[in-house]
């Protein structure tokens, strides 16, 4: 929803080329569109700073492609998270530039590339393993329109990989941590740099890592305290926090409340 769409719909009315009815409709869906199974929220680019995203776990093939193509319709840039092969073929049937990322099981649509951050993000991993879920929240911080620093396998095992891209990360403005097993790595890189630091705790480690609960507890006792910590696996919801963390600021964001 944007005063743009509004002044459209309007003109068109007054012009004679929409019915009240017709007018009426459309308003209504600038806010949210109900299709039955899902109410596509077409207004949470203005209240959050990026369209709504679809979730893909639990969602029929079906359901996906009626929720993806009233997005699309509406936003440049559309992600869909925890999704398969078999979906991006039937979603790059209807739409044809949407891109496949097998690490990630992310489908996206990239029309709108414009740069909106203040400076780069850079995202490491603790392992190789740990690439699935920094890739979520690379390509999701990439599609929010920021640059991204991609700096992987580089643990507290071998404490050297990490020193070495010190300089890296303290040019970045916003730095995501992906580790499993004891979780450690955000705590080291905290140590290093005077930005927030994203700690995102996956599910990667042997049975008494409980399934990244061990990774997520050892993260939230993180004794730097610039890191704050997102779910077990939740690449994406890291990567949309640093993104609005390196967004540009807005005129109107500067004005003061009663102007």
């Amino acid at each position: 929803m944007n005063s743009n769409e509004i002044e459209e719909i309007l003109k068109a009315h007054s012009g004679g080329d929409l019915s009240t009815a017709e007018a009426t409709g459309k308003l209504k869906n600038l806010s949210y569109e109900n299709i039955g199974y899902a109410r596509v929220d077409h207004a949470r680019a203005v209240r959050q700073g990026f369209p709504e995203v679809i979730f893909g776990q639990g969602k029929t093939r079906e359901q996906v492609l009626g929720i993806f193509e009233k997005l699309a319709a509406r936003s440049p840039n559309v992600l869909i998270t925890r999704t398969n092969a078999e979906i991006y073929g039937a979603v790059r049937n209807v739409f044809t530039g949407a891109e496949w990322h097998e690490a990630a099981k992310i489908i996206r649509v990239f029309r709108d590339k414009t740069e909106l951050g203040t400076g780069e993000i850079a995202i490491v991993t603790a392992g190789t393993s740990d690439i699935p879920v920094a890739e979520e929240a690379a390509l999701t911080a990439e599609t929010m329109g920021n640059r991204v620093k991609r700096i992987w396998d580089a643990g507290v095992a071998g404490i050297h990989r990490i020193l070495s891209e010190r300089a890296q990360l303290q040019n970045s403005r916003v730095v995501i941590v992906v580790a499993g097993m004891e979780g450690a790595l955000p705590s080291v890189v905290g140590g290093l740099v005077k930005v927030p630091v994203i700690a995102v705790p996956t599910s990667v480690g042997y049975g008494a890592s409980f399934g990244g609960i061990a990774a997520l507890l050892g993260m939230l006792n993180s004794c730097a305290s610039n890191v704050t910590v997102v779910n077990i696996d939740n690449g994406f919801g890291a990567g949309f926090v640093a993104s609005l963390i390196n967004r540009k600021f807005e005129e109107n964001s500067l004005r003061e409340p009663n102007e």
